[in-house]
């Protein structure tokens, strides 16, 4: 007889033993030849050499289930022990899964097309209104690459332009102030690793996430870097960053240019970008529009209410009547 232990150290233990150790009693009837002990996240294993050997790779087929699809069950389990494939593993076109096991993937032809683009491209811009997905689709390419090992760390940034508060005024040190512009990158990461792990990867600077302004001088390789509200950089900080890209590196740029919060007069670096990069070779540009909103009904009704509104090159009335509102103030003066 032999004895090995085994440690998890990238998933919670609990999902792999079961509420009330359930799948761990399932185990263990699976290999009557072995004395099974677990605690914590170490598994101790005695018995005969040749369950022992069976057991360690069904464990570690087990444990990667659980890391790939953030869920497991009873059925799962006697499958993968059985050697047969899970219902998981003959869903197709999965990007990654969500920490209830919500498979995420592409939900429109764009999107889908954004998938296609950065497999192919170390480099993608993606454009379109709000809701159409790009920042929580980016973000699920860069935890499947993580989780797959195919890049070494994730880097998020996002330009701090005040859209209404400036930073000086906003209570807190620099970090605190900076946090609430990155909201949306700890929402979308949330909604994909567990929250002991996802903050583990942040304090092992596994998984970065700063403000546009922190990236200068840097040479980032093994990564996938994703800047978001690309719209809102200008000329000079989005060329720095383009060209901080290292090697075996991925970039994804995202951006909505209806939705400019520069000073007036300023040109978004994104636009500019756009219109440089077009027929650079290894990159790729992909256009998003209402089809692909995947938010509530109502956002795609707004975004076309506005978008015919820039079409006919007027403001709404509201907007119109508090010009003429200050404009009467300032003749008063």
């Amino acid at each position: 007889m032999i004895e090995k232990h085994i440690v998890l150290e990238d998933i919670d233990p609990v999902m792999l033993y079961g509420a009330g150790n359930t799948y761990l009693q399932i185990i263990k009837a699976l290999y009557p030849k072995l004395r099974i002990v677990a605690r914590d996240n170490v598994i101790r294993v005695l018995g005969d050499e040749e369950q022992m050997s069976a057991f360690e790779e069904n464990i570690e087929k087990i444990r990667k289930h659980v890391l790939k699809y953030n869920s497991i069950n009873e059925e799962d389990i006697i499958d993968i022990i059985k050697g047969r494939k899970t219902k998981d593993d003959t869903s197709k076109d999965v990007v990654v899964y969500n920490i209830s096991g919500r498979p995420i993937k592409s939900r429109s032809e764009n999107q889908q097309r954004l998938i296609d683009a950065y497999e192919k491209t170390d480099m993608v811009f993606a454009i379109g209104p709000a809701g159409t997905g790009k920042t929580y689709l980016s973000i699920a390419l860069a935890v499947k690459a993580l989780k797959e090992k195919t890049a070494k760390k994730i880097i998020l940034s996002r330009p701090a332009v005040e859209a209404g508060e400036k930073l000086g005024f906003l209570p807190g040190d620099m970090k605190e102030k900076i946090d609430p512009y990155l909201q949306p990158l700890y929402d979308a990461l949330e909604d994909m690793l567990p929250a002991v792990k996802l903050q583990d990867m942040l304090e092992k600077r596994v998984i970065q996430i700063a403000p546009l302004a922190f990236m200068r001088g840097r040479t980032l390789s093994d990564a996938v870097v994703i800047l978001d509200e690309a719209q809102n950089t200008t000329t000079a900080q989005i060329r720095m960053f383009l060209t901080r890209m290292g090697w075996n590196t991925k970039m994804i740029i995202t951006g909505d240019l209806t939705q400019v919060d520069l000073p007036h007069g300023t040109t978004s670096g994104l636009r500019e970008a756009i219109d440089v990069l077009k027929d650079v070779d290894g990159i790729s540009i992909i256009n998003m529009n209402e089809k692909d909103i995947v938010r509530h009904k109502l956002v795609t009704k707004i975004v076309n209410a506005y978008k015919k509104a820039d079409i006919r090159n007027i403001r709404p009335s509201s907007l119109q009547n508090e010009d003429t509102e200050i404009e009467s103030r300032k003749q008063i003066r």
